[in-house]
């Protein structure tokens, strides 16, 4: 999947309101659901058929360069997350994906503070998995 490349602040704003695609799906593996528990310090029962919630957030920087690709600043960061919803649990084996809205670029001094909508879907599933409102900063 080729991500959609938004150059600065007048291409990000230009694309406000606008669903700017989905990434290719990619399997919730066991290994994997261990792993993220493992690196929390905290316990996954082996024997789960369910990966744990905030599995599906962390993979947002894998997902997100998929879709897009925000270029003209010379520094972007994570600002927050303003609303987080698991509305549908991921089962081990189950795929998904995740789908972008650009919701708001709203200038900040030296740069842009951007908003997406991230949802991530669940193959052959009604409900997402995981949607977050969730605010970047990037830096001129």
């Amino acid at each position: 999947m080729t991500a959609r490349r938004i150059d600065g602040i007048d291409g990000l704003a230009a694309c406000v309101g606008e669903h700017l695609g989905g990434s290719d799906w990619l399997e919730v593996t066991r290994p994997r659901a261990e792993r993220f528990a493992t690196s929390l310090g905290a316990t996954f029962d082996p024997r789960s058929d369910t990966a744990p919630e905030f599995l599906t957030l962390s993979l947002t920087p894998v997902l997100l360069p998929q879709v897009v690709d925000v270029s003209g600043f010379s520094t972007g960061v994570n600002y927050g997350c303003t609303s987080v919803r698991f509305p549908s649990p991921v089962g081990i084996g189950q795929q998904i994906r995740l789908g972008v809205e650009l919701l708001a670029a709203d200038p900040i001094a030296g740069g842009v503070e951007i908003g997406y909508r991230l949802t991530f879907e669940i193959r052959d599933v009604d409900q997402p998995a995981c949607v977050a409102d969730v605010l970047f900063r990037f830096y001129t």
